[in-house]
Parts: structure tokens; sequence; C-alpha cells
């Protein structure tokens, strides 16, 4: 099946590693020219040299940017004025006592999580109207409808970013434009796996994971956490021109955890 790929070009934010590299590299694969973003110059090149590695004759450029700051969000923008697809993958989480946490880590989420997507779509999404076409993906988390308990600013923020991509979409109507929330489940990156062997020291990652999804995400049908590839072919798919009647929609890929019907 041809995703009609070739000559887009797709921005993928903190994608020098985890889940946004397992996007940009499917991406990639399909044709697309391709921009790897990060906040640190040499990580950037680090990550731009393994896709090309890994994806021999594709197009791939590196673009600095913390796109959870204002500031790094111009620069983004600065270094990559327009895109056929942006893919919003950037977001931070903790284990945190709701509690105990302080409005300062509150803040630092939603300013990562939320702000880095409207401040982003600002840009880009206008551009994508006028000339009628285009794809925005919010990645969002099953926690936006699910929330979970030991990362209560997290599902806050992935609830938020739900809204925030309806609301979008909504701009979008009788266009060829589409802006959809995409919520995956568990995903064994380094990141998740970091906070899984945090909640369960000194156990093997393995043994971690599985006690995490047993534990933590018991409703979970798959009963492991997703791989990054499968992840990212979802998301691929999904921002490819063969999706043009899914629109405005919060698309669970979470391995059946989330056990409304709804």
């Amino acid at each position: 099946m041809d995703l009609g790929y070739t000559g887009k070009r797709c921005l993928v934010t903190a994608s020098t590693g985890g889940l946004g590299y397992a996007i940009a590299r499917a991406m990639a694969a399909e044709g697309a020219s391709v921009f790897l973003n990060g906040r640190n110059g040499e990580t950037v090149n680090r990550a731009v040299a393994r896709l090309h590695g890994e994806v021999p004759g594709a197009t791939i450029s590196g673009v600095v940017g913390n796109s959870g700051s204002a500031d790094g969000c111009a620069e983004i923008i600065a270094a990559c004025p327009d895109v056929d697809v942006l893919v919003v993958n950037l977001g931070i989480y903790e284990a945190m006592d709701i509690y105990e946490a302080g409005d300062d880590r509150w803040y630092e989420l939603i300013e990562t999580n939320v702000m880095s997507g409207i401040r982003l779509s600002r840009n880009y999404l206008p551009k994508m109207l006028a000339r009628n076409s285009g794809r925005v993906i919010f990645m969002a988390s099953e926690s936006g409808i699910n929330p979970a308990p030991e990362m209560p600013a997290y599902s806050a923020t992935k609830t938020m970013q739900m809204s925030v991509a309806r609301n979008l979409a909504e701009t979008t109507k009788g266009t060829a434009v589409t802006v959809n929330s995409v919520l995956p489940g568990p995903c064994s990156t380094e990141g998740v796996s970091k906070l899984i062997a945090g909640l369960y020291p000194g156990v093997e990652t393995a043994e971690a994971e599985r006690r995490f999804v047993a534990e933590n995400r018991a409703t979970s049908l798959i009963q492991r956490l997703s791989r990054p590839e499968e992840v990212a072919d979802f998301v691929t798919f999904l921002g490819s021109s063969r999706t043009g009647i899914v629109n405005g929609a919060a698309l669970r890929i979470d391995g059946g955890l989330i056990r409304t019907v709804m």
C-alpha cells in the first residue's frame, strides 16, 4: 500500500530517541523528508546519523529546539517554517503524590505537554489549511481517559491534549486537513523503563515490566508493554494520505486497557 509520503515534510518533536525516533524512522522509510528534533545539537546530529544508517537514502534534517518552551518553539519554526505532517510527541512524566506535588511541577508538565502542541499548531495548521492538505497528530495517552494514579499531572495534561486536538480539528471542517490524537498504552521506551525501574527498585527489567502491567494496568488485554515500532506504524498510517476520513478522533491503541466501549 502506497501511503503517499514521497515528498512530504514531516516534523516529529522529541524524536532523537524513544517513540519519537521510531515514528520518524517509519515515516522516513515510507519516503518522507523527516525533521528530527531535539534540545541538544550533538544529540540531534547523532540521531540523524543513526537514521541515515538505518534508512539509506532517506532525506533527514536535524532541528534543534525545545518545543516545551516558547523560545524553543520559535527556534523550531525558524529552522522548519512549514511541514505537511506535524507529530506533537514531546511529553514528560513522573510519578508523584497528588497531595505533595507543588504548583511548579504541575505548571512544568502543562507547559511542556500541552503548550508545545498549541504553539506549533498555531504556526503549521493555518498553512496546511491554506493549501488544503496536512496532518497534525497529538501523541496523547490512554491515561487521558483512564487517569494513572501514580501520574496525576501527566494524566491531566493528556486529557487537555485531547481537548486541544479536537478544538483544532473543528477549524478544519470541509477541508482535506485532519487533526487527531493517538492514545497509546505504556510503551517500552527508555523513559518508561526508567519510570518502572523507580517503582520497582532492584527488580530485573522484564519482571518489573510484568509487575507494572499486572499491578497498575490490570485491564490490559495484551498484558505487556507495547513496542515503539508498533505505535510508530499506526501513527505513520494515520499521517498518510489514506486517512482523510479520520478527523477529530482520539484513537485508542492501548492494548485493550480501557474498558469503556466509547
